[in-house]
């Protein structure tokens, strides 16, 4: 079968531990950027940004000005650079989550950086603090890089789709609780708070991130519930007949269970046109939650660029 080169394969199976372990390194990453920087709507302040070298937290502030956090996955480092050119690094290998927050921690001290965070996972259930977590010590260079790799192409598509939409829009982010890249279109209107529980995290914390109306979309390496890597939409809070929608998107499903619309991962790759079909299933299942839901489309939405 073809596929693009440019999507790289990521079966979960084969780099499961690693993803685990890197999830958890993430978080603790993300705890810092939660303790050193003002709450910005839906928790917006926390998150990561896809990089050319992987994954970053910048310009967090600190008592001597800034310092940037980068998940190096080029070279495979870890590295913490202030606004007053110092800089510390971590080689990234199998490490125990124990051993790696250890490390970081000492390398913030050198830096004069004091932070003190909440050391229990978010949103994963039976963790140990990540100071008592010697179980998850994997680390597979060749996967982790496969997997920034398919960050930077669902980046890519991902922005684009926000450009369509005038409206209030989060930036294309990976949320290291969940351990996904997300963008969140509003539809302007407030939510009721959410019902659920999510494990190790507050009540408010969910109402603060769900406090209005969204479309929301993403990319799972193969957390989330479904097993494998796949492309996300939902709507909160769903209107009703959101998961009858029959889209024209080949091989897209709304799950039951999970209460989205899932694409997987591999159906895009092994695409001829993975952009086109990837923002298909994007705006399709956006238009879905916007007209059962009512929102101001005519208001919301960019006409398209017609050059003079």
């Amino acid at each position: 079968m073809w596929q693009d080169p440019t999507w790289p394969d990521l079966p979960l199976s084969a780099w499961s531990d690693t993803c685990d372990t890197l999830h958890l390194w993430t978080q603790i990453v993300g705890k810092v950027r939660i303790a050193l920087t003002p709450l910005v709507n839906h928790w917006w302040n926390a998150t990561l940004l896809v990089t050319s070298r992987g994954l970053a937290a910048l310009a967090t502030p600190c008592a001597r000005g800034t310092f940037d956090i980068i998940f190096d996955f080029a070279n495979h480092i870890l590295v913490i650079e202030t606004s007053d050119c110092r800089r510390e690094s971590i080689a990234l290998k199998p490490m125990a989550v124990a051993e790696f927050y250890a490390e970081f921690m000492q390398r913030l001290r050198r830096l004069g950086i004091d932070v003190h965070i909440w050391t229990m996972p978010s949103e994963i259930e039976n963790a140990a603090p990540f100071e008592r977590d010697y179980t998850h010590a994997q680390y597979d260079p060749v996967f982790v890089r496969e997997f920034w790799r398919a960050l930077l192409q669902a980046n890519r598509v991902m922005n684009e789709f926000r450009a369509r939409f005038i409206g209030k829009a989060s930036p294309v982010h990976f949320f290291w609780g969940s351990f996904d890249l997300a963008v969140t279109r509003f539809s302007g209107r407030t939510a009721p708070s959410p019902k659920g529980v999510t494990p190790n995290v507050a009540r408010w914390v969910m109402a603060e991130a769900y406090s209005h109306e969204v479309s929301s979309c993403g990319f799972w390496p193969g957390n989330g519930g479904y097993g494998r890597a796949a492309f996300y939409v939902y709507a909160y809070p769903e209107p009703a007949g959101y998961g009858d929608t029959r889209l024209r998107t080949c091989d897209a499903f709304y799950d039951e269970g999970l209460g989205q619309f899932i694409l997987p991962y591999d159906a895009v790759r092994q695409s001829s046109d993975p952009d086109a079909l990837l923002l298909g299933f994007l705006q399709q299942t956006y238009e879905a939650a916007a007209d059962l839901g009512k929102w101001d489309r005519e208001a919301l939405e960019r006409k398209p660029y017609v050059p003079i």
